[in-house]
């Protein structure tokens, strides 16, 4: 689903006094201008990343950007989401986060697209082909990684090397982030620095370990930046850098991650596993019980306890015989059980309604970590 109801105004976009101060920038000037202008940056995740990295994109004037979302706008997402207000809550973030951005430039094309970006429809979705009357908007020129689960962004490395499309990579949490652009041919991919996604339950998430806003939009600074320069200078990044930083402690930190690595599985042998699905988390609905069993594509060997702890702000839970179970309060009172061997089941809300396979796998991504 997308929409792109507002009509495109050029006499808008070329307005000189509006990006007078960006053309000012050396590395900027006219012609860096006419650049950002004739780009596409589609923005994955419209989150604690993706809204502040497409409202700098925006401003900035990039001449489409496309944001694709499944989710929407809940209370819990106001302090640190800034393309949403109170009004805002209950509504889809594509659509609500594309409004707003329309209002901050209207001479800026903005596309929304309401889906779970999975291996069946991200490759159409990030090269033009999805949906009916989107050619014209062409391939994405760059992509944003605003997502919160190492499946999707492994999908996104997926689809970027295979297209020769630039990606833009984030993670923030707690008060620390990464930040590493990716340019296939380039520089390293993501599985070239990490073959494998970690085993579920073993890395913090934004829901166990929380999130400093400020971070996140700091982080997606530092995206939008490198987006930019890649739109108006393609040819300068000729090595990798992964980006640490915590500005709570005042730790900074920048690595030369050199070149793309010869046996790498993805951008050298080009063996695109997330993009075939074999790396995909499966659910499997329980017959009668409302209930969806979430088996992620990593086997893991959990600490329960430890998982029991990180849950323990979100509701009530007891671990014995292997297996975690307990209420998700936080998710409206809704089942959860988890085993050991990495497998879950996210079961029914208090108020009787059931789980479905896009729910189980959001909350599996939210609490448990892929």
């Amino acid at each position: 689903m997308s929409s792109d109801p507002d009509p495109f105004h050029p006499a808008d976009f070329a307005s000189p006094e509006r990006y007078h101060r960006q053309r000012l920038v050396p590395a900027i000037g006219a012609a860096g201008q006419a650049r950002i202008s004739s780009g596409h940056a589609l923005i994955v995740g419209c989150g604690a990343l993706g809204c502040p990295a497409a409202d700098l994109l925006v401003r900035a004037g990039v001449g489409r950007v496309t944001v694709v979302d499944r989710d929407i706008v809940e209370t819990t997402n106001l302090h640190r989401q800034t393309l949403f207000a109170q009004a805002d809550v209950g509504d889809p973030k594509a659509e609500s986060g594309a409004r707003r951005l329309r209002e901050v430039n209207s001479a800026v094309r903005v596309r929304a697209i309401l889906a779970d970006l999975s291996h069946r429809n991200a490759e159409a979705i990030i090269t033009g082909e999805h949906g009916r009357g989107e050619r014209e908007w062409g391939p994405a020129g760059i992509v944003i990684d605003g997502t919160d689960n190492f499946e999707t962004r492994y999908l996104l490395n997926d689809v970027c090397v295979k297209h020769g499309i630039p990606l833009v990579y984030a993670g923030a949490v707690g008060t620390s982030l990464t930040q590493m652009s990716i340019v296939p041919g380039v520089t390293p991919c993501l599985r070239c620095l990490f073959p494998d996604p970690p085993v579920p339950g073993t890395i913090p998430t934004c829901e166990t370990s929380g999130i400093l806003g400020s971070v996140s939009s700091l982080a997606a600074s530092l995206q939008a930046t490198d987006a930019i320069r890649l739109l108006v200078e393609p040819g300068s990044f000729t090595r990798g850098h992964l980006t640490e930083i915590d500005p709570w402690s005042g730790r900074f930190r920048r690595l030369d991650v050199g070149t793309a690595t010869p046996d790498c599985p993805c951008c050298a042998r080009r063996t695109f596993e997330f993009l075939a699905g074999s790396g995909e988390t499966m659910t499997t609905a329980l017959c009668g019980r409302g209930a969806i069993q979430v088996l992620p594509a990593t086997d893991a060997n959990l600490d329960l306890h430890a998982l029991a702890a990180r849950l323990e702000p979100h509701g009530r839970f007891e671990v014995s015989r292997n297996m975690l179970r307990g209420v998700l309060e936080s998710e409206g009172g809704r089942e959860l059980m988890v085993f050991a061997d990495g497998r879950a089941v996210i079961g029914r809300r208090r108020d009787g309604k059931p789980a479905d396979p896009e729910i189980a796998r959001a909350i599996f991504a939210r609490y448990i970590g892929v």
